[in-house]
């Protein structure tokens, strides 16, 4: 049976796509049992902070792993 409430990686996903930075949209969030991880790229280390900043509201006390990429050009 599904839950009622959004998982946490649907919630992460959710703040990410709502960002009104559009690199941020493009990133993706996977989940495990006590990690969630951002993955994607970005062209600043500033938006590569600013993503875990935009998720660590939905978080529920479970660990972030950042795997974004700072790619310049």
């Amino acid at each position: 049976m599904m839950s009622a409430s959004p998982t946490l990686q649907i919630r992460a996903g959710d703040a990410l796509r709502q960002s009104p930075i559009p690199a941020l949209r493009k990133l993706s969030v996977e989940e495990s049992d006590s990690v969630v991880i951002i993955l994607g790229s970005v062209n600043s280390y500033y938006l590569k902070q600013l993503a875990q900043e935009t998720i660590m509201p939905v978080l529920d006390g479970r660990q972030l792993l950042n795997r974004v990429s700072v790619v310049r050009g």
